[in-house]
């Protein structure tokens, strides 16, 4: 045989039990649904589309999110802060649609601990996975308008005419509603992490 061996990618992904969406009833663990009756904080909505590097839609892309509650804590053990949310896990997993499309209800997150004492500004990590790719990538969402935006160590790292990349901006039509596109590549390209 000669020739190169064809690489693996990461997608497409085949919903069941990967992506919610009410047609799989069982799968309840991945939802892109992270409000819980006790969540406390402002509720917000984060939509957007995801694009490849020639502008088209990806239909079959999955995005997971992960991040802190509305006063900064984690879900996570290695958090040791009380956590008044006993049921916010913050972690949540939407396919995209035929046109590209996703979202996620949630709660706007609360500033974090930074490296070195620092404090960063409220965001949101972001993992995609799409076919074409060995791997995902991982970015944030920042939100527009955030005082603390100014000051974060880590957007700090971004050259600034880059980070307009990782602005969730407020949707003037839909109240509480933050627009988020991806960009896997291209001019627009999003700006994605070395994790």
């Amino acid at each position: 045989m000669t020739g190169l061996t064809p690489s693996q990618t990461v997608g497409p992904f085949f919903k069941y039990g990967l992506t919610p969406g009410g047609e799989y009833t069982w799968n309840d663990a991945f939802t892109n649904d992270l409000v819980t009756a006790d969540t406390a904080g402002e509720r917000i909505r984060i939509e957007g589309r995801v694009f490849d590097g020639d502008g088209k839609i990806v239909p079959d892309s999955m995005l997971e999110i992960w991040q802190a509650d509305a006063q900064g804590r984690y879900s996570d053990p290695k958090d040791s802060r009380a956590l008044p949310n006993s049921s916010f896990r913050g972690f949540g997993r939407c396919g995209t649609s035929n046109a590209g499309e996703f979202s996620f209800h949630t709660v706007k997150p609360g500033p974090v601990p930074g490296p070195n004492g620092t404090t960063q500004a409220p965001h949101i990590l972001l993992a995609v996975y799409a076919r074409g790719m060995t791997r995902q990538v991982q970015s944030r969402i920042y939100f527009e308008g955030e005082a603390a935006n100014a000051s974060d160590p880590i957007l700090a790292l971004v050259p600034p005419d880059r980070r307009a990349t990782l602005i969730a901006t407020p949707d003037p039509a839909k109240p509480g509603v933050y627009r988020f596109d991806v960009h896997l590549q291209g001019d627009q390209e999003t700006v994605f992490f070395d994790v």
